[in-house]
């Protein structure tokens, strides 16, 4: 059955470069609206509370990074057999998809908050989280852990919305989100510290979650469910979880390698936990870019695939390649000229050397960027074909980089090896994501040719 189009959008027709920006700028400002409120937290912890209170959110940013991004991913990939429905026209299976893809996320939702808030503290822990802060870290990492349903909320919906091509929608409900997490911050970081910020955070991810869903109910008319779509279905289970297990799993391999380089980073003191969070802050808001064009080829891959469309997958990976690498030069030079006077944005200027170490990372970061290009282009372009094991194995090559160098480097280099680490991985990742797609794209013509064969 052909599917009606109303509040979505074909990217199986037309320029894939106009396409491809059209979709990704709206994607891209609701990232640096997520960003920025985020880094709004820092900035208010860091100025209202100090440095202690600054690498106390900071040293939680890996284990949020594993936990918070295995769910995210898991959102992400039950979005890619919608997105390939679509572009095949078949609206039954796509609202099966949605309904038992929603059933799902809830039940990972609370699964994950329960055992989580019980752990955490445990794991800070066991991550050597330096004694002047950890208090800090727990108060502000259970409550973000206690936000989870909220913030799977938000990622579903947003993901559905985006795999029928609408990424504008989600990107008004996180501005009015983003704004509200700013005024629940300077109310609230006062009288309840770190753990403020905290709630500050779950608050405007529920805001922004309910907006989506209530957004989709009302003008996502393709939608229209039968209880028998909010029913498990083997089949449909099935390739959600081989989609969504394994893109959740790379984002939480890849964070076991952040979470092992986090606890080299502790044993260098709360200093160095300080400066790595005021460069990890400012190079996750330049990183939106390469975040907002490996979620646009993620759709533009499911839908072009439906449709049995491998050049335009080929094209659309070209050009959006090339976007970020241009974006790359440009980044760096500005960070060349400005990143000191960034980074007195979270603390003050008697900070010299966490401004130091901080520049020193986002530079060395920074010159790496084309790398990481690829990596989000090429894996989430993988993803988007329907191959979201070879992410698993990304992910691994990211955490074995990153490991290598929390083990063996920063013992003997200090903080200059952990500015290296990130760019390691990233090199690593692009060994074998690109050879990767090469063998997906050709396992993926063969397929076509065989089935138009038998036609």
């Amino acid at each position: 059955m052909a599917i009606k189009k109303s509040a979505v959008k074909d990217l199986t027709n037309g320029s894939p470069v106009k396409l491809i920006l059209g979709f990704a700028l709206p994607l891209l400002l609701g990232m640096l609206f997520q960003q920025f409120y985020s880094m709004v937290d820092t900035i208010i912890v860091g100025k209202f509370l100090g440095a202690k209170a600054l690498a106390a959110v900071g040293s939680t940013g890996s284990i949020n990074f594993m936990i918070v991004g295995f769910c995210m991913g898991v959102c992400n990939g039950f979005a890619i057999p919608v997105a390939q429905m679509f572009g095949a026209g078949d609206r039954k299976a796509l609202c099966r998809y949605v309904g038992n893809g929603a059933v799902l996320a809830g039940l990972l939702s609370v699964t994950m908050t329960v055992l989580v808030c019980i752990w955490c503290r445990d794991i800070l822990i066991l991550m050597k989280t330096p004694s002047d802060i950890l208090d800090g870290a727990y108060a502000y990492i259970f409550v973000i852990f206690l936000g989870i349903p909220l913030m799977v909320l938000y990622n579903q919906t947003s993901a559905i919305m985006r795999s029928l091509g609408d990424s504008r929608s989600p990107l008004i409900f996180l501005g009015i989100s983003s704004v509200l997490n700013i005024v629940l911050d300077l109310l609230l970081v006062r009288p309840m510290g770190v753990a403020g910020t905290a709630w500050a955070t779950i608050i405007a991810q529920g805001v922004s979650g309910f907006l989506c869903l209530f957004y989709m109910k009302k003008k996502f008319t393709i939608l229209t469910f039968t209880r028998e779509d909010w029913k498990l279905h083997k089949h449909y289970v099935i390739n959600l979880c081989n989609m969504g297990i394994p893109m959740g799993l790379q984002y939480s391999i890849t964070a076991i390698g952040s979470v092992i380089l986090q606890t080299a980073v502790n044993g260098l003191g709360s200093t160095a936990v300080a400066s790595v969070t005021a460069a990890g802050k400012i190079s996750m808001f330049c990183c939106c870019p390469f975040d907002a064009l490996g979620s646009t080829m993620a759709t533009y891959a499911g839908q072009n695939v439906g449709a049995k469309k491998m050049d335009r997958v080929h094209t659309g990976i070209l050009a959006s390649s090339i976007i970020g690498s241009v974006y790359s030069v440009v980044i760096l030079g500005v960070m060349f000229l400005w990143s000191r006077q960034i980074s007195l944005l979270f603390v003050d200027a008697s900070e010299t050397v966490i401004l130091d170490q901080a520049r020193q990372m986002l530079l060395i970061n920074m010159v790496f960027y084309i790398p990481l290009t690829l990596v989000n282009v090429v894996r989430f372009t993988v993803q988007g074909m329907g191959f979201s094991k070879f992410a698993i194995l990304a992910g691994v090559c990211e955490m074995i980089g990153r490991s290598v160098v929390a083990f063996f480097l920063v013992p003997y280099f200090g903080y200059t090896a952990v500015c290296f680490a990130s760019p390691v991985a990233w090199i690593l990742a692009d060994l074998f994501l690109v050879p990767a797609y090469l063998y997906c794209a050709k396992a993926l013509r063969s397929l076509f040719e065989k089935n138009a064969q038998m036609m």
